[in-house]
């Protein structure tokens, strides 16, 4: 072959090897762009590239007043108090702070809160009445008729560990899920929450916030079962308390003997199909907390729908502060509920840490503009008013017609772990 021949024969071979290199990328080229606009859209990347969670300077302000007036209205507040009770609410139209022993549910929020404002300012008076109510609470460790052992042990004794470990602390934790776990069922796969009658096993939306307990002991004792029961019932609770829209009944009413679905009913809310505002927030932020546990992204996607439900509700009001119930009668006459605020306020900050991007600056967004709500006369207590409470309009149970806009303990205690959590950012 001659010198021409040759060089004619490279140059076709090379051509060839270009078309074949063409036709196996250009599928794989035209199948990029197809999807490019569905990853960027999904992920979000780019925001999360533009999106840094930054606190505003005038908010951090707004708070460092709202503690500082918080910690002087707990000091007015303790003196009220005889040594072994524990607030609960003030009316004030007769001027009658209303107390409790250690057992009810929200025995453990005033000794909580007591701990967050001791983190804030530094105040050893504050700690020190922290300390006297803990020895009046520890009891309750062994206390096995109620499901509300991680309000009532955990945000107290758990604030306690965090800021001063202590052997002691663990066993109380350890002693208080052990006691917890004992209402468990392996036919519902859930804790039990109200005792009623041998044939229903009640189960309740707010008994996702005790789940932070038996985490908490399993990493004290390495007892992976307290693990393992949180699991099983968030997971039981996923599947059956949330409707199509992701929003939540307050109560299940399981058959004790299978598991099987008896009735499904919202009791402190509007009606039976109504989006009762504080079990929403309880959803939310018990989702929340098994996410950042157990990383499982099951979780993290329902604590996502759960709060896209909240922030896209026609009836959330601008500043934030939820109607006692989304679909209560009378929007916008009736009572807000700064519980359920202070609760969501609390969540989306957490949540707002593991998504990206548009999502993430949102819930951080929200949640800003619910601090700023909540530092607000609207809702803060003047010095010296309000018996010694923090906020003001908080919804007990309305269908009771209990403590309806009045200053709620486990108001204030979500109210400073959220502007703590701020602090944080």
């Amino acid at each position: 072959m001659n010198a021409e021949g040759l060089r004619e024969k490279i140059k076709n071979a090379r051509a060839h090897q270009r078309m074949k290199i063409l036709h196996t990328i250009f599928p794989c080229f035209v199948k990029a762009l197809f999807l490019m606009p569905f990853l960027f859209t999904g992920t979000d990347l780019w925001a999360q590239r533009q999106f840094t969670r930054k606190v505003h300077k005038s908010l951090l302000t707004e708070i460092d007043r709202s503690l500082a007036a918080s910690a002087a209205q707990y000091k007015l507040l303790a003196k009220k108090l005889p040594a072994d009770r524990f607030p609960v609410t003030y009316y004030a139209a007769s001027n009658k702070l209303v107390t409790s022993g250690s057992e009810p549910w929200v025995g453990g929020f005033y000794p909580g809160a007591l701990l967050y404002l001791y983190e804030a300012t530094k105040d050893t008076v504050l700690y020190a009445e922290a300390l006297r109510k803990l020895k009046y609470l520890k009891k309750e460790q062994f206390n096995r008729t109620t499901h509300d052992l991680g309000f009532m042990m955990y945000c107290s004794f758990g604030n306690a560990k965090r800021l001063a470990p202590a052997p002691e602390y663990d066993s109380i934790i350890i002693n208080s899920a052990k006691s917890l776990v004992s209402r468990f069922s392996e036919q519902v796969a859930c804790i039990r929450s109200w005792d009623s009658d041998a044939g229903r096993f009640m189960v309740i939306i707010d008994n996702m916030m005790n789940l932070e307990l038996l985490f908490a002991a399993t990493r004290l004792s390495g007892d992976s079962s307290f693990y393992k029961i949180a699991v099983a019932h968030a997971n039981t609770t996923l599947k059956n308390h949330f409707r199509a829209d992701y929003s939540s009944y307050h109560l299940v009413i399981y058959d004790p003997k299978d598991g099987s679905i008896l009735k499904k009913q919202t009791v402190q809310g509007a009606a039976d199909e109504s989006a009762w505002s504080r079990g929403q927030a309880w959803g939310l932020y018990g989702y929340t907390l098994m996410y950042r546990e157990t990383k499982d992204p099951v979780y993290l996607q329902q604590a996502n729908r759960i709060a896209q439900f909240l922030l896209n509700h026609p009836n959330l009001p601008a500043d934030k502060i939820p109607y006692w119930d989304f679909n209560a009668p009378g929007i916008p006459a009736t009572a807000r509920d700064v519980s359920a605020g202070a609760i969501i306020c609390a969540a989306l900050l957490e949540l707002s840490a593991y998504v990206n991007g548009k999502t993430a600056k949102t819930y951080f967004t929200t949640a800003e503009t619910m601090l700023r709500s909540l530092c607000s006369a609207d809702y803060r207590s003047a010095p010296g008013e309000n018996g010694g409470f923090i906020l003001k309009h908080g919804v007990g149970n309305f269908p009771r017609n209990a403590d309806i806009d009045v200053p709620l303990i486990y108001a204030d205690y979500y109210y400073l772990e959220a502007m703590l959590r701020y602090k944080k950012r």
